[in-house]
């Protein structure tokens, strides 16, 4: 059936033709953090203070908690309480992913008595966009960083091919998951439905990105239900931008 087609045939992207992107430029991200550690920026001034809420970090594709960590620590001294997703390795299945985050975002909640913002990084604000729909109760707001809002595969070749990597590794592992078209257009199960749903109006949504962006296709993070902001900048380096970590305190006191 339809599933199984689902399975066999590779990643295509139903709106535009193949895009090489621009992975050389992503070696900026280097640069990047280096601007920002010698930012005014880095050291809060003139940046609104948090008041201990929870903000749970969500990791892009291919990386790990690590890759937010400088991140975390510029919250924590702004006075928010940023929280780890768990993820290593950012490769699992959509949908076991998003099913975990969502327990980490309800502890995050009950713990603290408070809505949970969560900022997202490329494939974190896929993530991140899921769990609004899921949980708009317990969601203040969504920061999402290079992330497509309504397009998860507008990414480049390069990138494309990696997600096929993972695809085909889940295939061989989890025959039953893979007939439900897992990392593809054609996927059936819960996460996909809650990422295309409508996005809900009660939580704001924050979508940042960058025209300089080598790996995901810039209009794809662009939508009309978001704020979007643009900053310049690779899309590795939007988890150290410092023009974005300026719309990040904005955004997380308004």
């Amino acid at each position: 059936g339809s599933a199984r087609s689902a399975v066999s045939e590779p990643l295509t992207t139903p709106t535009e033709s193949r895009w090489w992107g621009a992975h050389l430029k992503e070696f900026r991200w280097q640069a990047e953090l280096a601007r920002l550690l010698a930012d005014p920026v880095w050291r809060g001034v003139d940046l609104p203070r948090g008041d201990g809420g929870p903000v749970l970090l969500i990791p892009g594709f291919l990386a790990g908690d690590q890759s937010l960590s400088v991140m975390a620590s510029w919250l924590r001294k702004l006075g928010h309480t940023p929280k780890r997703a768990g993820i290593s390795f950012n490769v699992a299945c959509s949908d076991i992913a998003v099913d975990r985050l969502s327990q980490v975002l309800l502890h995050a909640n009950l713990r603290s008595g408070r809505k949970v913002a969560i900022i997202g990084h490329s494939r974190g604000g896929h993530f991140a966009r899921a769990l609004a729909v899921r949980h708009p109760d317990q969601v203040s707001q969504i920061i999402s960083m290079g992330s497509g809002l309504d397009e998860p595969f507008d990414i480049s070749e390069p990138t494309r091919m990696a997600v096929d990597g993972v695809r085909k590794l889940i295939a061989r592992r989890d025959p039953e998951r893979a007939a439900l078209g897992c990392f593809t257009h054609a996927c059936l199960c819960r996460y996909a439905q809650d990422y295309r749903a409508p996005f809900p109006e009660t939580v704001p949504l924050t979508s940042v990105y960058s025209k300089g962006d080598g790996v995901v296709r810039w209009r794809a993070c662009v939508v009309p239900y978001a704020r979007n902001v643009e900053v310049t900048g690779s899309h590795i380096g939007l988890a150290y931008n410092r023009h974005a970590y300026r719309e990040i305190a904005s955004a997380l006191t308004a």
